[in-house]
């Protein structure tokens, strides 16, 4: 069984910082692309960012680019989404994934990629 756990959400003012992490547990996550994705109250949930297995390859959602970056420590078997510059449509439940298929990077924006999920971190910014 593998177990996903965010953490590092709260609140924050608008032009502030946060970094969410996600511990990997039950699996070899240093094989398996993450992502990250979040909702907001009355949206569907949406891709924020993904990381390859190795850490040397990322997207992300076009309205997180340059503000948003993902990365992992293999040997802690934890990713990371160092998020900066945060506006109020930031605000959402953020969600860790990790892919179905293990050293693959195809479609990775896509939910159903991805086998298990985390419980999710709210992240709430203020205006």
């Amino acid at each position: 069984q593998v177990q996903l756990v965010e953490s590092g959400g709260g609140l924050v003012q608008a032009g502030g910082s946060l970094r969410l992490s996600c511990a990997a547990s039950g699996r070899t996550a240093s094989q398996y692309a993450m992502g990250w994705f979040r909702q907001a109250p009355g949206k569907d949930r949406e891709f924020v960012g993904a990381i390859n297995w190795s850490g040397d390859n990322t997207v992300y959602l076009d309205s997180v680019k340059g503000r948003f970056t993902i990365s992992r420590d293999n040997a802690k078997n934890t990713v990371y989404l160092q998020m900066n510059s945060l506006t109020p449509e930031d605000t959402a439940v953020y969600y860790c994934a990790i892919h179905r298929t293990s050293f693959t990077w195809s479609n990775v924006w896509l939910r159903n990629k991805y086998a298990y999920w985390g419980q999710g971190t709210q992240v709430t910014v203020s205006s």
